[in-house]
């Protein structure tokens, strides 16, 4: 994955949601930059952050919304329509800990054998604090404070909220661990 794949993957996020979904757009591009600060982190593996991170929602555009389930529809649609990178495509229909919320839709299996998780947990991690760190205007907010600004969207009992209640203990540990590699980035 190098540069000219991350240019890629931001002009297809900007096709599918700009137009339809201005604030997920906006929130997109704010995940996407919160990835360049991670650059140094990952080193390879830059690009691919850099892409998984723009692309991460495009599956909430309404015309690939599928199964209602943004994180399968949106790797069946970079698979399936584009053929992206395989570890791109994985990458993105796990974020933020989606094998969490598919069981809560009864989709565990599917997303499990279509597309498994992948063993580069430093990159899964940066992207969950990339996610998380954004909030749904594109602004830069502590992984707190987004997990309650979700919670409060979607409402107590609902799928999203059951499942980001089981998830925050990862998704909280996954954020700290990026946080404390970004605290010790050398001055």
């Amino acid at each position: 994955m190098n540069g000219v794949q991350a240019s890629w993957a931001r002009l297809i996020a900007e096709r599918e949601l700009r137009g339809v979904l201005p604030r997920r757009w906006d929130h997109s591009k704010g995940v996407a930059e919160r990835a360049v600060d991670l650059a140094w982190v990952l080193g390879d593996d830059a690009a691919l952050l850099a892409s998984a991170a723009v692309l991460h929602d495009v599956g909430y555009a309404p015309r690939l919304a599928e199964t209602g389930f943004h994180p399968l529809d949106s790797a069946r649609f970079l698979r399936d329509v584009h053929g992206a990178d395989d570890r791109l495509v994985r990458l993105v229909a796990n974020h933020s800990f989606a094998l969490l919320e598919a069981e809560e839709r009864g989709l565990r299996e599917v997303l499990e054998a279509e597309f498994p998780l992948l063993e580069n947990s430093l990159l899964v991690d940066a992207l969950v604090y990339c996610d998380m760190t954004t909030t749904p205007d594109g602004e830069r907010t502590t992984a707190e404070s987004r997990l309650a600004e979700i919670r409060g969207r979607y409402g107590v009992g609902s799928v999203v909220e059951r499942f980001i209640r089981r998830a925050a203990p990862e998704i909280l540990a996954a954020v700290g661990m990026i946080e404390a590699r970004l605290a010790a980035q050398p001055r």
